[in-house]
């Protein structure tokens, strides 16, 4: 799914410096790296809790988050390999931050997905009275981006709650799971392509489902076969999964072909460039 925006007027003043958005253009590599992303996020949780102390592991987690957030706001616009480890880091603790709530605090999994989704609902209306969009075509202040990293937190806390789920509450284990978020996430897909739909609804629909799919892959990948898994383990499952990130993220790097095109406005306020087709 990729969301585009309609050209930019030469006789108006630029809406930001070239280059100053902080997020990727919505490309086919974008979703890749977003569900390789999830998926390695949590076998690296998982592995963490089972390795060393479980409170240990979150602590740890938390700090990683924090560290990986602080350095993408520090540096203030769009760069592949820090924009990308913020999100793996987002993904290990929301898989820990959606994992307490259940083992350490015995909330059901429907329960927690319900929550984490409220969570979501009031990043996205809180979001959208301060900045009138929710669109990733406008995440170009400190603010605003802010915003997009808690719906990103909201999202995977969510799916992965939503993931175990499906995959626990309702007994479909982890191959099944993954089949039902894949034909899922087609759903938003072919709204945007064919039916016309608006684009920020499919892409953060698209985005949230993304988490589910990917930590159930990863799940059936790494987990025992006793509990639908194939059983090659957290840590392989985690090698390969980040090489594949560094690849991606590399040619990203390199390329530049996810940076975000400037657009431009003449009103103050400016057209959500997401709501073009």
């Amino acid at each position: 799914m990729s969301i585009s925006s309609g050209g930019p007027s030469s006789s108006s003043p630029a809406l930001t410096r070239a280059g100053a958005l902080r997020v990727p253009e919505i490309t086919a590599v974008f979703w890749i790296v977003k569900g390789l992303s999830t998926a390695m996020g949590e076998s690296t949780s998982d592995f963490l809790v089972t390795s060393i102390d479980p409170q240990i592991a979150v602590v740890l987690g938390f700090l990683a988050f924090v560290a990986a957030l602080m350095l993408q706001l520090w540096i203030g616009r769009y760069v592949a390999w820090s924009y990308w480890l913020a999100v793996v880091m987002v993904g290990v603790f929301g898989t820990m931050a959606a994992d307490v709530m259940h083992v350490v605090l015995g909330i059901p999994y429907p329960v927690s997905t319900g929550f984490y989704a409220a969570a979501l609902a009031a990043v996205f209306l809180l979001w959208y009275r301060t900045e009138r969009t929710l669109s990733i075509h406008a995440v170009d202040t400190t603010r605003r981006e802010l915003f997009y990293w808690a719906a990103v937190v909201a999202t995977f806390a969510m799916g992965t709650a939503l993931g175990d789920f499906t995959a626990y509450t309702l007994h479909l284990g982890y191959a099944a799971s993954a089949a039902v978020f894949a034909a899922a996430i087609l759903i938003p897909a072919a709204g945007y392509r064919w039916l016309n739909w608006n684009p920020i609804l499919c892409f953060w629909t698209a985005y949230v489902i993304t988490r589910p799919l990917g930590a159930s892959i990863a799940d059936w990948l790494g987990k025992p076969r006793q509990v639908t898994g194939l059983g090659l383990g957290d840590g392989p499952v985690i090698t390969v999964l980040g090489l594949l990130i560094l690849a991606l993220v590399t040619y990203l790097a390199i390329t530049k072909t996810d940076v975000q095109q400037t657009f431009r406005t003449s009103s103050p306020h400016h057209e959500d460039p997401a709501l073009r087709q």
